[in-house]
């Protein structure tokens, strides 16, 4: 039986997870891995009082000093977040020759430029299963089970705070401010939601994803990120009759002529695609491989078990040898892949749903598709709703597939027509490729 001394910064709500898991399946551990983990430090500014007393061997401390001076201890696991003391911490500890174990989404997807070349540079290794999907191993099956696959897309829920409001708009027509308000009393959102709502936080997962799936360095603020914050309860409705149901997906994509699309973006989905029944916090990524075609993963995506799972999962591989000598061999990682050509939206094809209020009164559609002509448009539905009493009228349509800057500039069009009375809502709907396995896109083997 092996014990290993590790590192804790940070004991928090994950943090306390991994405790818990080290100590209380400390056995189960043992009899699966051969490995019993000993926490000998933990670095935090407030101790958690139920941490303290699991830990009672271990050693509290505020800097990092201890730590870097103690040579058995070989790995390092961060839990504290953010992109500035973690960063400096990590920074730290790969310098030593440390094993980083790491939940911070952030701190890679925007300074992984960094944390990677350093970890090579001191036959070091970083492992981060935690930091997308919680419990979901993703990385864990694009970095190995699809290593042999050209990745042509990934399509992703990757936030279940955005997740739970969108499942309950649709599923109780609640308007956004209702759903975001419950989300927080249930615990399922912040009291800033920020990051959630907006798309940040699954930008950063999916910037972590792109880069394992196509082996390049992506730039973090290339990515196109629009949120769920003001969706209109009138687009869920629509959407619904129209046989989609609306999720803010993260999106990683190669062209044909080999750039990427990156973006996170609320969008129509048809209801019989998977994506579509993925409620409430949980996640789920497709992938499309040349080789292997569909995978589809799902499972909770955040929370302090999941998590701390993820983290556990880690540390094993960490422990027995096998993360350090993938690390160090792969040529997957930041700094050992060139960076990745990123396509303006401007320049992406898709199908779209608009929404449009204007004045009831003839000549109005004639307006209307004269400028979406135009802009070489084509009309594939349009629906028109009861016309009020008062008021202007909603007119939804949906597109046939167009260039998305042609579509901006349509929209800015039709608004400033005198009939219109408000701003055109307008959201992508996503197609995503066949089922089928993909071998023969050509394109895909281009170097």
């Amino acid at each position: 039986m092996q014990t290993v001394p590790i590192a804790l910064l940070g004991c928090g709500t994950v943090g306390s997870g991994v405790v818990r898991m080290l100590t209380e399946d400390a056995e189960f551990l043992a009899q699966r891995t051969g490995l019993r983990f000993d926490v000998r430090y933990v670095l935090a500014l407030q101790a958690n009082p139920k941490a303290r007393v699991a830990l009672t061997g271990a050693k509290w401390v505020t800097s990092m000093d201890p730590i870097l001076a103690d040579k058995d201890v070989g790995i390092v696991v961060e839990l504290i977040g953010g992109t500035t003391f973690a960063l400096e911490c990590s920074k730290a500890a790969l310098s030593a020759g440390k094993a980083l174990v790491t939940a911070n989404k952030a701190m890679l997807a925007r300074h992984g430029g960094e944390l990677f070349p350093l970890a090579h540079s001191t036959d070091s290794c970083i492992g981060f299963e935690a930091a997308v999907a919680g419990g979901v191993p993703v990385i864990l099956g694009l970095r190995d089970g699809l290593v042999a696959n050209r990745i042509r897309a990934i399509y992703a829920i990757l936030n279940g705070t955005a997740n739970y409001i969108l499942t309950e708009m649709t599923g109780a027509n609640k308007p956004y401010e209702q759903a975001l308000a419950e989300a927080q009393a249930a615990g399922y959102a912040e009291a800033d939601p920020t990051y959630d709502v907006d798309g940040i936080d699954a930008a950063h997962k999916i910037a972590i994803l792109a880069g394992l799936a196509f082996g390049e360095d992506i730039a973090f603020d290339r990515i196109r990120i629009e949120g769920i914050r003001g969706l209109q309860l009138d687009e869920i409705v629509n959407a619904r009759q129209l046989g989609y149901v609306i999720k803010m997906l993260a999106v990683a994509e190669r062209m044909s002529d080999r750039r990427l699309s990156l973006r996170v973006h609320p969008c129509l989905v048809a209801k019989d695609n998977p994506l579509a029944s993925v409620d409430g916090p949980f996640n789920a990524i497709s992938m499309f491989g040349h080789a292997v075609g569909h995978v589809l993963m799902y499972g909770r995506g955040a929370g302090q078990s999941p998590t701390a799972s993820a983290v556990v999962s880690d540390l094993v591989d960490v422990a027995i040898g096998h993360a350090r000598r993938r690390f160090q061999s792969l040529k997957i990682w930041p700094g050992k892949t060139r960076p990745a050509q990123i396509v303006s939206t401007d320049n992406l094809v898709s199908r779209f749903y608009l929404r449009l209020q204007v004045a009831d009164q003839p000549g109005v559609m004639a307006q209307v598709t004269r400028i979406l002509g135009s802009h070489q448009i084509s009309l594939s539905s349009v629906l028109q709703k009861e016309v009020p009493l008062t008021g202007p009228v909603n007119v939804v349509i949906t597109t046939h597939r167009a260039r998305e800057g042609d579509l901006r500039a349509a929209v800015d069009e039709i608004d400033r027509l005198p009939v219109t009375k408000a701003a055109t809502a307008w959201l992508r709907v996503i197609d995503l490729p066949a089922e089928g396995i993909d071998a023969g896109d050509e394109w895909n083997r281009k170097e």
